[in-house]
């Protein structure tokens, strides 16, 4: 089953799941997702660090998301919109009701 949610709905929720993903696995310090301008490579993510958080959300979107390096060069705004992009992508605009039931549990 997918879900048709508007794109600020779905932004804060996939945008909430990685932000639990990285506080609660990788301990990065929740105050750095209050500054705006946060880019992905002040996360303090090493290469494996990137691979695992992807891997989190292809499993829970199950597909495979493409060159995940190229997050390390964009904003963390730009990533999880970019995210959200390739989700709704590969299910014809829509996205996987899976995805966001966990990031809730």
């Amino acid at each position: 089953m997918v879900l048709d949610i508007g794109r600020s709905s779905v932004t804060h929720m996939l945008e909430d799941l990685i932000k639990n993903y990285l506080v609660t696995n990788k301990q990065v310090d929740p105050a750095k997702f209050d500054l705006p301008s946060l880019q992905v490579a002040d996360l303090g993510l090493d290469s494996l660090d990137m691979v695992e958080m992807l891997f989190e959300i292809e499993d829970q979107c199950g597909f495979q998301l493409p060159d995940p390096m190229r997050y390390m060069q964009m904003s963390f705004a730009d990533m999880v919109a970019n995210i959200e992009s390739a989700i709704r992508e590969h299910f014809n605009g829509e996205l996987p009701e899976l995805a966001f039931a966990k990031a809730e549990a």
